[in-house]
């Protein structure tokens, strides 16, 4: 069964026709051809196929198409306007990735952590009087690098939520 769904992607509106059983993130990579987000597990476990939607983050992996016609979605390609984001600059300038193939969706990530900090909503060790590194450890934990770029990707995250 299909249906015609839209989604609208770094502010591009897409009209396309889906298998029913289609997730998100096979629409965009193998019928938009938006590569940023990345299959990695398949069970939203790695996120490595993180996307915004608003400023929340989502595992594309796990998500119908046809459930989400109309939303808007924004990839790591999208975060950028004339200039880099200000995560993406400051994982340049940590040297927050390795071989890369998780960078878009630990930047994703970064920004809807930064969202979810700022707006006040607390992760699992708020409670516990976290220091600003463990915040962001905890909050990023759903995003897994296996080259283990960890040692620079909290520091990267942190210096922009200090600014």
């Amino acid at each position: 069964m299909e249906a015609e769904i839209t989604l609208v992607v770094d502010g591009i509106e897409h009209r396309l026709t889906v298998d029913t059983r289609t997730t998100v993130l096979d629409a965009l990579r193998e019928r938009l051809g938006i590569m940023s987000p990345k299959k990695g597990c398949d069970h939203g476990q790695c996120g490595a196929c993180t996307l915004l939607l608003g400023d929340r983050r989502v595992d594309s992996c796990l998500m119908l198409a046809v459930a989400f016609d109309g939303a808007e979605f924004r990839t790591a390609d999208g975060l950028a306007g004339a200039d880099l984001h200000p995560v993406q600059r400051a994982f340049i300038e940590h040297d927050a990735f390795q071989c890369g193939y998780c960078t878009p969706g630990q930047v994703v990530s970064a920004v809807g952590v930064l969202c979810e900090m700022h707006d006040g909503e607390p992760s699992a060790v708020t409670a516990d009087g976290a220091g600003l590194d463990d915040e962001i450890r905890e909050r990023m934990s759903g995003n897994l690098c296996r080259c283990g770029a960890y040692a620079n990707i909290i520091p990267a995250i942190a210096e922009v939520a200090q600014r």
